[in-house]
This record gives C-alpha cells, structure tokens and sequence, in this order.
C-alpha cells in the first residue's frame, strides 16, 4: 500500500454514510448525534437514515431536518439528506440489507445513531482504502461516549478473533477496555471491523450478499469480514480517524437475548466459515468452552445468561442443515469474487491461542500482554 497516494476534487469517491434508526428521537440519539455527522468536511458524502419502522416521531423529526424520503426522489436527483422507510423492524442485518440495496455509491459507510464523530473522520479511511484495492472494509479507532479517552466495547482499535472464533480487540479483551494512550495507532490488518462505524465498498457489499439476515443483529460484521478475508481481501484499522459510541443501542450489555445472539451467531460463523472436517472439531470445542461460561454465569447468579446460552445452542442444532447449505453456497460464491481470482485466507487478525484461558486464567487484561 502506497503512503502518496493523495484524494483530490478529480477523484473523490461518492459516499454514503448509512444510519439505521429505530425510535432514535426518544432516546435522543438523532438529535444528539446527527449534528456530528452533518459536519463531515468531506464534500462528496450523502447522509442516509434508514428506519426500522420507529414507533416515536423519529420520521417527523428527520422530515424537519431536510431528509428527503427516497420514494420522492428521481433517479436523477442526489439529495444531501436522504430518508429510507422501511415498512416493519428487520433488525440490523436486514435493516442495511434492504437500505444499502436502494443507494448508489462507491463506499457505505454504516454508521451507528449513538455514534458521535470528528469533522475529518472520512477523509484519512478512504485516503487509505483508494490507495489499495486489495482493502475491502475498514473502521476508525472507536472510543467510549461516555469516557472519551477509554476504547469502546464494539471495535476499540480492530477487532481480532481466537483460534475457537472468540471475539476480541486492539484495546478491549471481553469486558475489560483500556485507555486510548496511543499504544495502538499503528494501522493495520485486522481480523473484523466493526458494524458500528463499518466503511465497506460497495460494490463489494453486493457481490459477497451482505449480512447474513438470519443473525438478525451481533457478529454478522464478523461474519462478513470472513468471507472477505476468504477471498483474499484485507480488513483495517485507521487510528487518524476516531469516532465515539455510547453503544448498547440494539440491546443493553446484560440482556439475555444479547447473550443469545451473541452464543448462536458466534457458532454460526466459526462453522460457515472453517474449512473441511476442522469446522466440526472447533464447534464441539465452542460448545465445551461455552458451557464452563454458562458455569461461570451460574456461580455469578445469572440464570438468565445460562439460559442463553442453552437456548442459543439448541438454535444453532436447529439450523444446522441450513448453516451446511450456507456454508456450500458461500464458497463457490467466495471463489467468483475473490481478489485477482486467488482464494487465499488471510489470517491477518487471527489469533492462535485461546483468548479464555489467557483472560480468565493467565489474567491477561490488554492485547499487548497476550501471549503470541
């Protein structure tokens, strides 16, 4: 990837920055965080709400704002501010799903309504995704709303992934987030990026089919992040751009129902996309790790997590015949797109040991303490 590489007004890719809402006006959300955005300095940029079917006036309320409904506009027409109705609540994977297939763009920029950014937060990520055409997806240094200098839980400073498909980031190992004092702004290539300020190209989005709809919300950034990198594509973090999120918007961080998507999708994706018979062996691991933390939830009291996790394994047994032809369908997929017509994995992101045993038994508290 070259350093030179320079955006000018000749070569200015469209973007279409894309929140999905859903009651954002009673929380506030829109109105405390839409001014951020409307003060991108980058010029060829398109703010799109689209919404879940809101129960509160978040409509009205972006109608007062400028927003165009897109039934409304000609083909021709490209609006600043663009509204999308969507006609019941289809989560966050079908939610974007939907909106990104109605825009036209060269990057969708998905951004979370409780997401609070800087006035050049586009520029230095598509500076370095147009320098490379090998990158498919990449997201800025995320910080906590509420803590500004502490990483936040969905993404910190890039997401990693253990060898049994446990989840993790550059500045945050399970519950544990760090203080952002710099230690981690050397860009990289990552594993996952995540969905709360996620930048993927969109022509990309389209051909790989977007999120998997059945996850309905959690890990399908993760899941769609694999298959990139299945096909030979990179994942990034850019630390010269921050955002700031007050996260727990879709569900609060100790809700069951979390913990269920959460066990399920997680499964879900470690199988669609391992490879041969080793997708087995890692999925009977999973489930023995999963249950010493449903033990764990039980110690702590928190029979509702057990049950969560329960509920979550009998699902993904449920869906097992469907998950087999998802993983069958996405590989031959995999193979049209892929970079340069080479399927390379790239590992980039992936982490060789179990992140439960350094956390919870070794006490490793911060990515750069992990054991390599």
């Amino acid at each position: 990837m070259t350093d030179t590489f320079e955006l000018s007004e000749s070569n200015l890719p469209r973007v279409a920055v894309v929140i999905l809402n859903y009651n954002g006006l009673k929380n506030n959300y829109l109105p405390n965080f839409l001014p951020s955005v409307y003060a991108s300095t980058y010029p060829n940029v398109q703010i799109v709400v689209a919404d879940n079917a809101s129960s509160d006036d978040s409509i009205a309320y972006l109608a007062s704002e400028g927003f165009v409904n897109i039934a409304a506009i000609d083909a021709k027409e490209c609006p600043e501010k663009v509204l999308i109705s969507l006609d019941k609540n289809y989560w966050f994977a079908g939610g974007y799903n939907r909106a990104l297939s109605m825009l036209e763009a060269d990057y969708f920029v998905l951004l979370n309504s409780d997401v609070q950014v800087e006035p050049q937060w586009i520029e230095p990520i598509l500076k370095m995704m147009e320098s490379d055409a090998q990158i498919a997806a990449c997201q800025p240094k995320i910080r906590m709303h509420a803590e500004p200098y502490l990483f936040e839980h969905a993404g910190a400073c890039g997401g990693w992934i253990d060898k049994y498909g446990y989840p993790f980031c550059r500045g945050r190992l399970f519950m544990h987030v760090e203080e952002d004092r710099g230690q981690y702004d050397q860009n990289q290539e990552i594993f996952w990026a995540s969905g709360a300020a996620l930048f993927i190209k969109a022509k990309l989005f389209d051909q790989i089919g977007g999120f998997d709809e059945d996850y309905k919300a959690h890990m399908e950034e993760i899941d769609l992040c694999w298959r990139l990198k299945r096909a030979n594509y990179k994942i990034m973090v850019c630390s010269q751009s921050t955002v700031w999120h007050v996260g727990g918007g879709t569900l609060p961080k100790h809700n069951p129902h979390k913990a269920f998507l959460n066990f399920r999708n997680s499964l879900a994706t470690l199988f669609k996309n391992t490879a041969g018979k080793k997708a087995y062996l890692l999925v009977f691991i999973r489930l023995l790790l999963d249950a010493v933390a449903g033990l764990r939830f039980m110690l702590q009291g928190e029979w509702a997590n057990v049950g969560a996790i329960i509920k979550a394994h009998w699902s993904f047994f449920a869906r097992f015949k469907e998950l087999k032809r998802k993983k069958q369908t996405t590989s031959t997929q995999l193979e049209r797109l892929s970079y340069q017509g080479k399927m390379k994995f790239r590992a980039a992101g992936l982490y060789p040991k179990s992140i439960v045993w350094q956390h919870f038994v070794k006490g490793k508290n911060t990515f750069n303490d992990l054991e390599l």
